[in-house]
């Protein structure tokens, strides 16, 4: 391609892009009415699915062990919990078959070693993805324990790498036999917005820009979390209630700051740094950072695009 026709082109993509661009707002800004499936008893709260976990109290219950598991949520797209190893505690190499998982780590230090990447340290504030079949360990480093909160897709279960040869079973789980097995499709690589991890603390709180945005973590076929990090403004009136999910939970962990929760049939809520708040499906909620601060969730769901049922009169926003 001669230097004339390049710059052609690149003329040519620019205004695609721009184009593109100036489409796709006034898209979004473009409002729709339906008739939408609301539960007329929207689904409650099953164990171990609680409005708030606060963070104190799961910390107080397990103030005499060093090594523990806290279930938070189990629904039928996730499973969430507390753990926390001790000082050189690590887990057996493992990997997932079909479904990424997600972590904060929240206190103390962490070495993963993930295949393909390099290892690193994780430490207050990391953010860590691994995609599926992509075979992953932790351990705990330092003289303190490690405390992370951990999301996985609902039912999915640990396999263990191994060769045909290697005399290295696992233990069998209650009701299940480990069974040797071979297979082809390979990981799932990291791309797009699917990164290793990410620093909250140094990439936003201790970042001099400080930003304040709202942007996706994780963004796949079955998972979206997304970083919503926004200035607190004043406390929206009861009328604002926010939008529901046909047959979709949403559950939000706090990584800074105060936020602000109005879920239907509860009062107002303010979760705090390390809680973790949980809306059923069909029940109406709303969040916001709570005035004169800082506040951050991270908006878990299965569904990337998901439909949010705001009310008719509502301009489809809160």
């Amino acid at each position: 391609m001669t230097p004339n026709r390049k710059i052609a082109f690149a003329a040519a993509l620019v205004a695609i892009l721009a184009a593109t661009l100036t489409t796709l707002p006034a898209l979004a800004q473009e409002v729709f009415y339906a008739w939408a499936p609301k539960p007329t008893a929207p689904e409650g709260w099953k164990a171990p699915n609680r409005p708030v976990w606060r963070l104190a109290d799961i910390l107080a219950a397990h103030s005499k062990q060093k090594s523990w598991v806290h279930p938070v949520v189990r629904d039928l797209d996730y499973a969430a919990d507390y753990i926390q190893m001790a000082p050189g505690e690590k887990t057996r190499t493992l990997f997932y078959a079909d479904d990424r998982t997600f972590l904060v780590v929240w206190s103390g230090q962490i070495r993963f070693t993930i295949q393909g990447q390099q290892p690193f340290v994780a430490s207050k504030g990391f953010f860590v993805q691994v995609p599926y079949r992509t075979p992953f360990g932790m351990e705990t480093v330092g003289d303190e324990p490690s405390l992370r909160f951990e999301v996985r897709r609902a039912r999915a279960q640990a396999y263990y790498p191994t060769t045909l040869s290697a005399d290295d079973a696992p233990t069998n789980p209650i009701g299940v036999t480990m069974d040797r097995v071979s297979y082809r499709l390979p990981p799932d690589p990291y791309a797009g917005v699917n990164l290793p991890y990410l620093d909250f603390l140094k990439d936003y709180v201790n970042n001099p820009a400080n930003p304040r945005s709202v942007k996706p973590f994780i963004h796949d076929d079955h998972n979206w979390v997304n970083v919503i990090r926004l200035q607190g403004a004043p406390t929206p009136p009861p009328t604002n209630r926010g939008h529901y999910h046909t047959g979709l939970s949403e559950f939000w962990f706090i990584p800074e700051g105060k936020v602000e929760f109005l879920i239907e049939g509860r009062p107002l809520l303010t979760a705090q740094a390390g809680d973790v708040v949980y809306a059923p499906p069909g029940r109406r909620h709303r969040a916001a950072s709570a005035d004169g601060q800082v506040g951050t969730r991270l908006a878990i769901i299965a569904r990337p695009r998901n439909m949010h049922n705001y009310a008719a009169d509502a301009g489809a926003k809160q």
